[in-house]
Parts: structure tokens; C-alpha cells; sequence
């Protein structure tokens, strides 16, 4: 990881701290903010896949698949985008759902790594396993029981998470792979 790498791992890890504090502190109306924050950057990510795939990955070996994912990154975000305008308690469900995915592809990761022996595969499927526990809580005691609040609290927790697993990713010492 460069340096410019780290930095922006570690200005992404506080920006995710910030929205947890400002999620915190206005937990009734902090749902629409993330919606609308997850709709924006789903927008800017698959816009920045299309110009990938047409100035570069078109020429590319299995380039296509670019495309696709630019295109299915812009759909999604579209989704997104309508979702932010429904019930508050429809934004809280996609959002933890969006959150459950993202646990569900840590352990997918921890697994693949495990099967090529990097030795941080054990911290991955922890996170992803905590994040999965995380999210079947707040469903059940959240959703079931129709309390909002303690959905964005539950969401406030996983963006504590996801804000210091950055942080703590951003100044860890990475391995140096001479050739001679």
C-alpha cells in the first residue's frame, strides 16, 4: 500500500467515524443522509467503471466484464436513489441488507485468502462473521419489534466498525516482495 494509499484508508476510516457520530446524534432523520450518501457514491464508483471500460478496459482481455459491473453498479445505485424517497423503515432494512452483503463477501475473502495462505485470513472472517451477527441482531430486535432507533444505532455500530477496521488497515505494515 503507497503512502497516498494509507492516507486516503485513513481519511475514509474518520470520514465513516464522522457519519457514526452524526448518525448518533440524529438518529431520526440520519437514515435519509446515508441513503442519500450510499446513492452518491454508487453513482460516482460506476461512472468512474464506465470511463475505466472506455478509455482503457475495451481493449483489454475480458474487458467486458467491466462494462457489466459498471452497468450493474449503476443500476444498483439507481435502486438506491429510489429507496431513499420510501418508509424510513424500508431505507434501515436495504441498508443493513447492504451491510449483511458486505460481511457475506469478508467471508467469502477469508476463505480465498486462507486457500492461497495469507496469514490475515483469520481477522477477515472474524469481521465478516461479527458484521453478519451484527446485522441478524438488528433485524430481529430492530425490525421485528418496529423500533427505527435502534436499527441506526445497530448501523452507527457497523460504520464504528467498518471506520476503525480503515484506520487500523491504514497503518499496518505490509509485506515487501524483493525480486533479485
Amino acid at each position: 500500500m503507497s503512502l497516498f494509499q494509507r492516507f486516503k484508508s485513513f481519511l475514509s476510516g474518520l470520514a465513516l467515524l464522522a457519519l457514526a457520530v452524526l448518525l448518533f446524534l440524529v438518529p431520526e432523520e440520519g437514515y435519509f443522509a446515508v441513503a442519500v450518501i450510499l446513492g452518491v457514491l454508487l453513482f460516482v464508483y460506476g461512472f468512474r467503471l464506465l470511463w475505466f471500460y472506455f478509455t482503457m478496459s475495451r481493449h483489454m482481455v475480458g474487458g467486458r466484464a467491466t462494462l457489466y459491473q459498471a452497468v450493474l453498479v449503476l443500476d444498483v445505485a439507481l435502486f438506491t436513489s429510489s429507496v431513499a424517497l420510501m418508509n424510513h423503515m424500508v431505507i434501515l432494512i436495504y441498508l443493513l441488507g447492504v451491510f449483511a452483503f458486505t460481511g457475506f463477501v469478508d467471508i467469502l475473502r477469508a476463505f480465498e485468502a486462507k486457500k492461497i495462505g495469507a496469514p490475515n485470513w483469520k481477522w477477515k472472517l472474524l469481521t465478516g462473521l461479527v458484521i453478519v451477527a451484527l446485522t441478524v441482531l438488528l433485524v430481529i430486535f430492530g425490525a421485528i419489534r418496529g423500533e427505527t432507533e435502534v436499527l441506526v444505532y445497530g448501523y452507527c455500530i457497523s460504520l464504528v466498525i467498518s471506520g476503525a477496521m480503515r484506520i487500523v488497515s491504514a497503518f499496518r505494515k505490509t509485506a515487501m516482495v524483493y525480486i533479485q
